[in-house]
């Protein structure tokens, strides 16, 4: 449901690898003129207006690219023609709108997913294993960033505060998502700080949250130099993955796990995350995944983002 560059360029790409799990069958969009464009890129039908893909009896299930403003109105509509439903970061605009969502895909027994693949890449879990191990002890504090410069186009979609954009809804989510990930849904956020433009849209910012053992630090933007990683540091040892969020599909990665007195680089194979992340979905809508698992992060995001921004706005 849309035409987004991830969609064209990593999503669409990976679900057509998977023959035996997936079939495309159309790709919709507001125009004829983008519909038939990438219906013939991709060997599909090109089906005009959001409405139509959802009246298909053939389709079973809907990837949505669509920008975060608009989720709420066709993730709510995709549900209510029995579509299971996997949805680009972030997948609400707050909480509230997020409890909508999870409720109606939990009363109609549906897959609802949202779309940080970099969880299915497999150098997180060797990240898990050393932990598992003891290799690093016990943990201290785990560190993980992710920002860029800002994009050419200052009318790019993601500047666009109205239909939910700002660095708060798609950097900071990685990296909130990260930590939560590597050590479980329990980190509690103690203090903000975001910067907004004259519009109103979040710029850059950093968040500080606890539990009883660990403590945590994040950061994001669209107006930093480039970072893209995490770092767990422990009572023994430190282990830093270097290529967090958005390894290419054919680019080898590299964790650093250090020692006293020991450095070693771990090499990772190339992986496509968005095929790991595209097993995951088929598992909920095969009824072979957790789906509760999903909305219960679903939620968890959701209302650590808002908490990020009403702490940085009391100030």
């Amino acid at each position: 449901m849309g035409c987004a560059n991830i969609a064209q360029r990593l999503m669409i790409p990976a679900i057509q690898t998977m023959k035996e799990q997936w079939e495309l069958v159309g790709i919709a969009s507001r125009t004829r003129e983008k519909a038939d464009r990438f219906a013939q890129m991709f060997g599909c039908e090109g089906i005009v207006g959001y409405n139509s893909l959802l009246a298909r009896k053939d389709i079973n299930a809907i990837y949505m690219p669509l920008p975060t403003g608009l989720h709420k109105e066709w993730i709510i509509k995709a549900l209510q023609a029995g579509k299971h439903v996997y949805a680009e970061k972030s997948i609400a605009m707050n909480a509230n709108d997020a409890l909508v969502m999870v409720d109606l895909a939990k009363e109609k027994g549906l897959g609802l997913m949202e779309g940080y693949m970099f969880q299915y890449h497999q150098q997180h879990q060797k990240v898990k294993d050393l932990i598992a191990k003891g290799e690093i002890g016990e943990i201290r504090n785990i560190r993980a960033s992710f920002g860029f410069p800002p994009f050419p186009d200052s009318n790019n979609f993601r500047y666009d505060n109205v239909i939910g954009g700002g660095a708060l809804k798609d950097a900071a989510g990685y990296v909130w998502r990260a930590i939560n990930f590597i050590c479980g849904n329990y980190f509690e956020l103690k203090a903000a700080n975001v910067h907004y433009d004259k519009n109103g849209t979040s710029i850059y910012g950093s968040a500080f949250a606890t539990n009883k053992d660990i403590s945590a630090e994040i950061s994001f933007g669209f107006d930093n130099y480039y970072q893209c990683n995490y770092e767990i540091w422990g009572s023994k040892g430190k282990i830093t993955c270097l290529r967090a969020y958005t390894p290419k599909p054919n680019e080898a990665t590299k964790i650093i796990f250090e020692q006293q007195g020991v450095y070693k680089e771990i090499t990772c194979e190339p992986y496509n995350h968005f095929i790991g992340a595209m097993n995951e979905f088929y598992c909920l809508c095969t009824n072979q995944g957790d789906k509760q698992k999903h909305y219960d992060d679903i939620m968890f995001q959701a209302k650590g983002l808002d908490e990020i921004e009403m702490l940085s706005r009391l100030g």
